[in-house]
């Protein structure tokens, strides 16, 4: 994923700034406790699309 865009880039439910999980292809909003993927290398910014982090995945 392009390196400008992460410093854009921001959660569409709290407007937060996100952390590349490289390793998983995410980005993690630990405000919400989000993970949006990353396909193709072009961030899926859906809600719908996002799963839900356990507690161990946001500590």
């Amino acid at each position: 994923m392009d390196k400008r865009l992460l410093n854009i880039i921001v959660c569409p439910l709290c407007k937060s700034q996100l952390q590349l999980d490289a390793a998983k292809e995410e980005l993690i909003c630990k405000a919400d406790r989000l993970a949006y993927p990353i396909r193709d290398d072009v961030p899926v910014m859906l809600v719908d699309e996002a799963r839900s982090l356990t507690s161990d995945e946001v500590a």
